[in-house]
């Protein structure tokens, strides 16, 4: 087995990594190759277009909101942690991402690793145990390297187990097999 074993995608906002993620859970699970569990976030647009904000959605279906701006934040349901113009409500992140870490499925998708999920310290703990559980495959997701950098992002950026793979609209349509194909070989 290769010790490189985590597929980990980055690139910039909207370049389509979420939907490779789902693609390659949706191939994995067509072959019935192994148990996947985990979660992905999601834009929520207003009926003109624009984002405001990101839900977390589960493999399963279940679905909480991670973040939104303001105009959609209800009176007296307000938070402390913002990213931007997005307040992220931790509880309800927490509720739906931290049972996936629990699962005995040999694969977890984490989309994302980023600055609203990473308020979270039991998020965090959850990630760092289950990049060093030698039983699981991570396919995750990570921001882009800009700014002030986030430790932990760095740590699996430079990680010795991961594959990093940069997404843009060159090679996303490209890069299902390779990522299948990578999983399949350290089953």
């Amino acid at each position: 087995m290769s010790s490189v074993k985590h597929i980990v995608l980055t690139g910039f906002p909207g370049v389509g990594k979420t939907t490779l993620i789902k693609k390659v859970c949706d191939a994995l699970k067509a072959e019935n190759v192994c148990k996947i569990d985990g979660f992905y976030t999601e834009d929520v647009r207003n009926e003109t277009g624009s984002r405001i904000g990101f839900d977390i959605v589960t493999l399963g279906g279940k679905r909480r909101r991670l973040s939104r701006t303001l105009e959609y934040v209800e009176p007296g349901n307000e938070s402390k942690y913002k990213v931007g113009q997005y307040t992220v409500f931790l509880n309800e992140f927490e509720s739906v991402a931290l049972p996936t870490f629990e699962s005995e499925n040999e694969i977890i998708v984490i989309d994302e690793i980023g600055k609203m999920e990473l308020f979270s310290e039991n998020f965090k703990q959850k990630v760092v145990k289950t990049f060093k559980d030698p039983k699981k495959i991570i396919i995750a997701t990570i921001p882009v390297a800009k700014g002030k950098p986030i430790s932990l992002v760095e740590n699996i950026r430079s990680s010795d187990s991961t594959h990093l793979i940069t997404v843009n609209k060159n090679n996303r349509n490209n890069l299902l097999n390779e990522i299948v194909s990578h999983v399949k070989s350290c089953l």
